[in-house]
């Protein structure tokens, strides 16, 4: 009986072992978590904490796509029973505030300037493809002058503002 009785308790003390099989503890699971996290470069800067086998991932994400490769990923570690998405995914960057915006007077204007440079005493101004001109020139001048404004190609010229000499 005493031996039947012993052989009971080492089977019951074995069954015991075998079934009570050590869990993975939170920080085995954590460390695998954050290397899965760091091998991928767009989850690299994330940070994951693990508590009873639950991972709750935070940080910032590039996009869509990223956000989702978290729970994929991070659910196929041995001991993770349920990931927390805490992600958000970046903004897009802001569009630059310091370019000028070209508009297509800008080429009129850098043209005409080149037109009235020989004339000193001739001003002239790009509005909506109108070159408006101003000013005083002398009349042996004028052609010239007008044949390098046509030059340009301007929707038209405004020369009352032109007093001839």
């Amino acid at each position: 009986m005493k031996k039947m009785l012993a052989i009971l308790v080492i089977a019951s003390l074995a069954l015991c072992v075998i079934s009570c099989k050590s869990k993975p503890k939170d920080e085995d699971i954590r460390k695998e978590v954050m290397a899965a996290l760091s091998s991928n470069s767009a989850l690299s800067g994330l940070s994951a904490e693990v508590k009873e086998g639950v991972v709750t991932v935070s940080g910032e994400v590039a996009d869509e796509s990223a956000r989702s490769a978290v729970d994929a990923q991070l659910s196929e570690i041995k001991g993770v029973k349920q990931v927390v998405n805490n992600t958000t995914v970046a903004a897009p960057p802001a569009p630059p505030t310091n370019v000028p915006e070209i508009t297509a007077d800008d080429a009129l204007t850098t043209a005409v300037r080149d037109a009235i440079k020989d004339h000193p005493t001739v001003k002239a101004e790009v509005k909506e493809g109108v070159i408006i001109v101003t000013g005083e020139i002398k009349r042996a001048e004028l052609r010239t002058l007008m044949e390098k404004l046509q030059a340009t190609k301007p929707k038209s010229i405004d020369s009352k503002g032109l007093v001839k000499k």
